[in-house]
């Protein structure tokens, strides 16, 4: 099982534990406000979530992560890798993404675990090419973005939800390691 480390945080693969502090967090209107049409999910839809992500584990080789604090135990949320098919537009891709709880917020926290990720992306998984993709007007995702190095390549709709979203990349050429 794949585990990465940070100064702050140990991203690890789900446990039946995390549920529910992972429900509290998709539960929270103002952290799913910039998520698809901006729908909150319940502890069932959250159990499901984390069921695919695993199976996105086992037969990809990566998924998301949870993102546990280092200090003490606490579920902030997730980040990891997909694959974004509700784009078609920019397939064949693998999206690093994230989603932590309004309680951890503007601490780094985020720019310090998708980093991680980007770093298992590109130098343990040999991905060429990494997106990440984020609803217009989420400034704080792409200031994200643009901290691990990516650029806009693209703005486009979201063909399911109808809104618009902008998608930003890195190549592995262009990807500058960084240390934690």
């Amino acid at each position: 099982m794949v585990t990465l480390e940070t100064p702050r945080l140990i991203l690890r693969r789900w446990r039946e534990e995390d549920i529910a502090p992972m429900a509290a967090v998709n539960g929270d209107p103002e952290v799913m406000r910039w998520i698809r049409d901006g729908s909150v999910r319940d502890e069932q839809q959250t159990r499901d979530g984390v069921r695919a992500w695993e199976s996105e584990w086992e037969s990809r080789g990566f998924g998301l992560f949870a993102v546990e604090i280092r200090s003490t135990g606490e579920l902030a949320g997730f980040t990891g890798l997909s694959v974004p098919y509700f784009l078609p537009e920019v397939l064949p891709a693998v999206e690093v993404g994230w989603r932590l709880g309004r309680s951890r917020w503007g601490q780094g926290l985020a720019t310090e675990a998708a980093a991680a990720v980007v770093r298992f992306g590109f130098e343990e998984r040999g991905l060429e090419r990494i997106v990440s993709i984020a609803q217009v007007g989420n400034d704080a995702s792409e200031r994200i973005m643009v901290k691990l190095g990516m650029h806009p390549v693209r703005e486009t709709v979201n063909p399911t939800y109808g809104r618009r979203v902008r998608v930003f990349q890195l190549s592995s050429d262009q990807y500058v390691p960084t240390t934690p």
